[in-house]
């Protein structure tokens, strides 16, 4: 279960979605959602790049300014950011949300955990080529006393089965070298 506000998007999104395997950019309205556009984002698709399209006001106050154009991953710890690319493109193809548990860094203070929701649309092309987006915070903000993030860093991402529970990943155990499960 994530954050009420993630919730309600992504229902949105699987409600705009209806029989389709995915929601055109064109059935998305941001009137049905006011109270989270400031929250709200819009990426591109440009070769590797995931450029910001639209960015509501507390995702640029968060990074101190306008994110028009610039590359999504490039928020991230970079040590983060090609698990986060994978995760997106498994994302795109499967044609299902994914949440990433992220903290927000600022200098001098304590991280803040958000939750970030990826859910692909598809373009006037027909292809997987935007992700509508949200930052929800699930810790308290005022904690950063108005320091703008210098990276987000991600603890984990959850791709989303149909009740928006995170899907089972595999795992393998082992004992004394042995794999076992």
């Amino acid at each position: 279960m994530f954050h009420p506000s993630t919730e309600r998007l992504i229902d949105y999104w699987r409600d705009r979605r209806g029989d389709a395997a995915l929601p055109r950019r064109t059935d998305i309205n941001p009137g049905d959602f006011l109270e989270l556009l400031p929250q709200v984002f819009v990426l591109g698709r440009d070769g590797g790049r995931l450029p910001f399209r639209l960015a509501g006001g507390f995702v640029s106050d968060l990074h101190a300014r306008d994110l028009r154009g610039q590359d999504a991953l490039s928020l991230w710890a970079l040590a983060h950011r090609l698990e986060l690319k994978s995760a997106l493109d498994v994302a795109r193809k499967r044609r299902t949300p994914v949440v990433a548990l992220a903290d927000i860094r600022a200098l001098g203070v304590a991280s803040v955990g958000m939750e970030v929701l990826f859910a692909p649309l598809r373009g006037a092309s027909g292809e997987t080529d935007r992700f509508l987006g949200l930052y929800q915070p699930i810790g308290a903000t005022a904690r950063l006393m108005g320091r703008p993030a210098y990276e987000l860093g991600l603890r984990e991402v959850r791709p989303l089965g149909d009740d928006n529970r995170d899907m089972p990943r595999l795992r393998l155990a082992t004992l004394d070298g042995r794999r076992i499960a």
